[in-house]
């Protein structure tokens, strides 16, 4: 029986070195590889005409994650759960961009969520400048050659698709300063923004108010009682953020009647439609984040309660949704008019 037990134990080892060795090369084969984004079917959004005067480039947050350890940690541009997710996202996010701009949105090979949270934030940098970000600049670089022509355009990413599009930002711009003078604004939304990476990035600049243009516009929201350190996303970075109702970097107020309207679920189907009087919005600056004071913490749990209560990051775009659309179209009418 000890000999059994042993022997059981020495081809579990095995097995398990198997499986991570597998694994990280599974990573690394990934990693070496190149998307082709001239294939269309790489792309979410893909418009057939530009009847608008500017550009959208939309890049969706997490909607893949691993069902068995055993997988990559990255997933594959054409896995199903990341194209359905990613469709999901689309509707409830980049459509409040539909006014603005013609919608151009890459897939890309997605990092598990479970695994990016579980490392510091340095780390986190590591994971996604492998693959995401490496998918994300080559799609932007496919757009901006083939399909911009030189129009404005925006650039708009949620979660793991903002932290990708810090990489657009801080390398792609700087290396390429005529692209960079035709962004109208950058919606970096869910991710932190910290004063470390602008003043590492001079070239940037982050959003004063409502009208400023070349800028970038950040925040992460959730509920006042959210203790320092207790926000999964946000943990203890600090970001720098501006209100996504006043426009203003301070902490004043922006109650939820002065909200232009939130796109949320309107009935049991999971439909959602346009909100009154919903959402709030204040900047704390300790913390680094908007706080939203109006809502009932325990129903937006129920509806998306996957990173804890009071965080609302599934609700950084659809509580504001309205608000960023008027601001879009702010922005991108006094870029034109200069």
């Amino acid at each position: 029986m000890k000999t059994s037990s042993k022997m059981y134990h020495l081809f579990f080892v095995i097995a398990l070195l198997i499986s991570i060795l597998s694994c990280e090369k599974s990573d690394r084969s990934t990693q070496d590889s190149v998307i082709d984004y001239s294939n269309q079917e790489h792309w979410l959004s893909l418009p057939t005409d530009n009847p608008k005067e500017a550009d959208v480039f939309y890049v969706c947050p997490t909607a893949w994650y691993k069902t068995d350890p055993a997988e990559s940690n990255y997933c594959a541009i054409d896995n199903p759960m990341m194209l359905i997710g990613s469709q999901s996202a689309f509707n409830r996010q980049a459509t409040a961009f539909a006014t603005v701009g013609n919608i151009y949105a890459p897939y890309y090979r997605q990092a598990d969520a479970g695994f990016i949270l579980s490392k510091p934030e340095g780390k986190r940098w590591d994971i996604i400048d492998s693959i995401p970000a490496k998918d994300v600049v080559a799609a932007f670089d496919y757009f901006i050659k083939h399909y911009n022509n030189r129009r404005p355009y925006i650039l708009v990413g949620h979660s793991q698709g903002a932290n990708a599009l810090l990489f657009v930002l801080k390398d792609y711009m700087k290396d390429h300063p005529e692209v960079y003078s035709r962004m109208v604004c950058a919606y970096v939304i869910g991710y932190p923004v910290t004063a470390v990476y602008m003043n590492e990035n001079k070239h940037l600049k982050f959003a004063e108010g409502a009208d400023d243009t070349g800028v970038i516009v950040s925040y992460n929201t959730q509920s006042p009682s959210v203790a320092p350190g207790s926000n999964i996303v946000v943990g203890n970075i600090k970001g720098i953020v501006i209100n996504p109702i006043n426009w203003r970097r301070d902490e004043t107020l922006a109650p939820a009647s002065a909200n232009l309207g939130s796109y949320l679920p309107v009935d049991s189907q999971g439909n959602s439609g346009k909100i009154m009087n919903v959402a709030d919005a204040k900047v704390n600056l300790a913390k680094g984040v908007v706080e939203c004071s109006s809502v009932d913490e325990n129903a937006m749990y129920k509806i998306s309660g996957a990173m804890g209560l009071g965080v609302y990051h599934s609700f950084d775009i659809p509580f504001y949704y309205y608000n960023l659309r008027e601001n879009a179209e702010r922005r991108v009418n006094n870029f034109l008019e200069k």
